[in-house]
């Protein structure tokens, strides 16, 4: 087990996501979608930011939605990157391929083809399935993780807690790890799956 670099995900049972827009300059990058990782007690724990593609990027886009390839990049509150999630452009089916900061693989989340729910698969990075998602499509709001029959971590989008004002716009979900022994790989897989959906199921069209 190599020792992390960045955030310990370990100790928080629940973490919060927020989409931040003023946070355009902070990346040293052209940026679109830009997230805060926040505790339950509002303490700042990381950032992440979708590598913006310039025009080419908007009007691929326009065209395909979310087929098209996309990077995310996530750092310390220090600015410094921690870890990657690479979306290749795909037909057929799609994944997120997770990378440390330096290109190891902690794994992948892969979407299954289905109709009537919102399925994926959370691959370690050797290439076990370590979770899965099959939540019914008339359950928008809730993505649980299932491990062997049991849901060990719940991505919600609509929620309300003890930071009231901080859940007062669409902009926030949280990630709870209802399994507390859940190591350090599978909680930024989680985070990154966390933004995935996001991306898949959430982006905003307006926000181009």
């Amino acid at each position: 087990m190599h020792h992390h670099f960045g955030p310990t995900l370990t100790q928080h049972r629940q973490l919060l996501v927020k989409q931040r827009h003023e946070l355009a300059e902070w990346f040293g990058f052209e940026t679109r979608n830009k997230y805060e990782i926040f505790t339950s007690t509002g303490q700042t724990v990381a950032f992440a930011a979708e590598q913006g593609k310039g025009i080419l990027g908007l009007m691929l886009r326009q065209l395909l939605g979310h087929w098209r390839s996309f990077e995310l990049h996530f750092f310390t509150p220090e600015r410094q990157e921690f870890m990657r999630a690479v979306h290749p452009f795909r037909w057929y089916f799609e994944e997120l391929v997770v990378q440390d900061q330096q290109g190891r693989s902690l794994g992948r989340i892969v979407k299954r083809f289905s109709i009537l729910s919102k399925r994926f698969a959370v691959y370690d990075a050797h290439n076990q399935v370590i979770m899965e998602v099959a939540s019914p499509i008339w359950k928008i709001w809730t993505f649980p993780f299932v491990k062997q029959g049991r849901t060990v971590a719940v991505v919600k989008k609509k929620w309300t807690g003890l930071l009231r004002e901080a859940f007062t716009d669409k902009d926030t979900f949280a990630i709870e790890m209802e399994d507390g022994s859940l190591n350090e790989n599978v909680r930024r897989l989680l985070l990154a799956a966390a933004l995935y959906i996001d991306l898949m199921y959430f982006e905003k069209k307006a926000n181009t």
